[in-house]
């Protein structure tokens, strides 16, 4: 007796098993860190340099006409809300003794060059040099405890940020060229009286 191969045909079709998951292997791990992996040195190290240098010049320039021009939006932190430009325009207001500080002390450097010639001149300067410091001290503190009043009359306790007697105080010795942010008002217009 010969036995036959049955034709493939006539075979039974065996179930495919069902099709689970995402229908491709898992990638091994280090094939998946690969992926994802980012140089830390780009490529091209002048050309990233320069757009760095590019975007922080920009910042600058915007954060500089921000100071000039009292728009807020590029000012530093420190610079912003309505307080602090409140106490701004408050300092700015105002004829502060302690602006006086620096051009005596410019004069006080001058006079220890030359005292060895006139030794009067230097005294005197020594001493005008400590009235204006004493002066603009007491000047200084008076001008923040009146700041403090005006300032709890028109904002909430919550809304006046820290330090921002200390923040009036300092302003108040710089000459009013060089403050920065740049007044904003003339000698005379306090805040809430000129607008």
């Amino acid at each position: 007796m010969i036995f036959r191969k049955k034709p493939t045909s006539e075979l039974p079709a065996e179930p495919e098993p069902p099709v689970s998951g995402k229908g491709r292997p898992t990638p091994k791990r280090r094939e998946a860190e690969a992926k994802n992996r980012r140089p830390l040195v780009v490529d091209d190290r002048k050309a990233a340099k320069e757009a760095a240098r590019r975007q922080r010049n920009e910042a600058y320039a915007r954060q500089r006409e921000g100071m000039l021009t009292g728009d807020e939006r590029y000012m530093p932190v420190r610079d912003k809300g309505p307080v602090r430009r409140f106490a701004r325009d408050y300092v700015d207001a105002r004829w502060n003794i302690g602006e006086l500080f620096m051009p005596v002390a410019f004069l006080m450097i001058i006079a220890m060059v030359i005292v060895t010639w006139l030794p009067a001149v230097a005294t005197y300067v020594t001493l005008g040099m400590y009235v204006i410091v004493f002066g603009g001290i007491i000047d200084g503190l008076l001008m923040v405890f009146i700041l403090r009043r005006h300032l709890k009359a028109r904002f909430d306790a919550d809304q006046i940020p820290r330090f921002t007697g200390m923040y009036a105080f300092s302003r108040a010795f710089m000459i009013r060229p060089w403050r920065m942010p740049k007044p904003q008002n003339r000698r005379g217009e306090f805040p809430g009286h000129h607008k």
